[in-house]
C-alpha cells in the first residue's frame, strides 16, 4: 500500500495531464504535454495538478496492497499446484495479481478519473462522495461504476504481467551475474541479497517502460469509456471494440491510440521505479525477508 501511494504521488501531475489529453478536454485539446503542464497551474493553480489525487490515494493504497500481496500468493500457487517455475510463473502471477487488484478497486478509479477530468468553473462533482452518489443514481447503479472494466482487465493483464516479469527477471539475473556490483545484504536479514537502491530504481523503470508500451492503447480506451457521459461522443464509445475503432478512425494510431504515450513514459517509468523500490525497502523495514 505504501509503495503504491509513494509511486502515484510522485507522478500525480502527469496523471492529471494524461487524462486531460487522452480524452481531448476542450480547454486543453490543442496543447501538447508540456504546454498543458504549464497551462493547468495558470488556469487552476498549482493544486490543479493534483486534482483527483485524494481519490487516487484512497484507491491506490488497497490497489497496491492487493496487487503485491496477490502476486506473492499467486506465485506460490502456480509453483506448487501447477509446477510452473522459471520466468513464466512471474508473468502469470503478475497478470493475475493486476486483474485481482483492478476488479477490487475499479469504482475508486472511475471516481478519480471523473474528478481529474473536471476543470475549474465547470464542476459537475463536488467531491468523492458526491461523485459516487451521482454515478450511482444517474448511470445505472453499480453497473455505472464498472464502465470500461473490460479494456482495463485486458490491458492490465499484460501491463502487470510484464511489469512484474521484467523486474523479477532483471533482479534475479543481476544478483546472479554481478552480486557484488549490483547487490548488498538486506537490512533485516544479512543472509538475503537485495539490489542496491539505484539499481532497483533502474530495473523498476525499465519494467514500467516495457509494460506501458504493450498495454497503452487499452489504457486510452478505458479512459474514454470511464468518462462516458461526460464526453459529447459517448454513444460511440459504449464497448471496448467500438471505442478502439472510433479512436482509431477519428485520430489514427499516433494521435489517437498512442496519444500521450511520451507523457506516460515520463510518468510511468519513475512511478514503477519508485513502486518497486519502495516495496523492496518496506519488505526490509517490516522484516519480511
Amino acid at each position: 500500500g505504501v509503495a503504491g501511494c509513494c509511486a502515484k504521488t510522485t507522478t500525480a501531475p502527469l496523471d492529471r495531464v494524461k487524462i486531460l489529453l487522452q480524452a481531448h478536454n476542450h480547454h486543453y485539446k490543442h496543447l501538447g504535454v508540456f504546454s498543458t503542464l504549464c497551462a493547468v497551474p495558470k488556469k487552476e493553480g498549482y493544486l490543479g495538478l493534483y486534482k483527483g489525487n485524494g481519490a487516487m490515494m484512497i484507491r491506490i493504497f488497497p490497489y497496491g496492497a492487493i496487487q503485491f500481496m496477490a502476486f506473492d500468493q499467486y506465485k506460490k500457487v502456480i509453483k506448487k499446484q501447477l509446477g510452473i517455475s522459471g520466468h513464466v510463473h512471474r508473468l502469470m502471477a503478475g497478470s493475475m495479481a493486476g486483474i485481482t487488484a483492478v476488479i477490487c478497486t475499479y469504482p475508486l478509479d472511475m471516481v478519480r478519473v471523473r474528478l481529474a477530468f473536471q476543470v475549474k468553473g465547470e464542476h459537475r462533482y463536488m467531491g468523492i462522495i458526491h461523485a459516487f452518489k451521482m454515478i450511482y443514481t444517474k448511470e445505472g447503479g453499480f453497473r455505472g461504476f464498472y464502465r470500461g472494466l473490460m479494456p482495463t482487465v485486458v490491458g492490465m493483464a499484460p501491463y502487470a504481467g510484464f511489469s512484474f516479469f521484467t523486474f523479477g527477471t532483471l533482479k534475479s539475473i543481476g544478483l546472479a551475474q554481478a552480486p557484488n556490483l549490483l547487490g548488498r545484504p538486506s537490512f533485516d536479514n544479512p543472509d538475503v541479497l537485495v539490489l542496491k537502491t539505484h539499481v532497483n530504481l533502474l530495473c523498476g523503470g525499465i519494467a514500467g517502460a516495457i509494460a506501458q508500451t504493450i498495454s497503452y492503447p487499452l489504457d486510452v480506451t478505458r479512459r474514454r469509456m470511464q468518462l462516458g457521459a461526460v464526453l459529447p461522443d459517448s454513444e460511440k464509445c459504449l464497448t471496448m471494440v467500438q471505442t478502439l475503432k472510433y479512436v482509431y478512425q477519428q485520430h489514427g494510431i499516433r494521435r489517437g491510440l498512442y496519444r500521450g504515450l511520451s507523457l506516460n513514459y515520463i510518468r510511468c517509468i519513475p512511478s514503477q521505479a519508485v513502486a518497486f523500490t519502495t516495496y523492496e525497502l518496506m519488505k526490509q523495514f517490516l522484516h519480511l525477508n
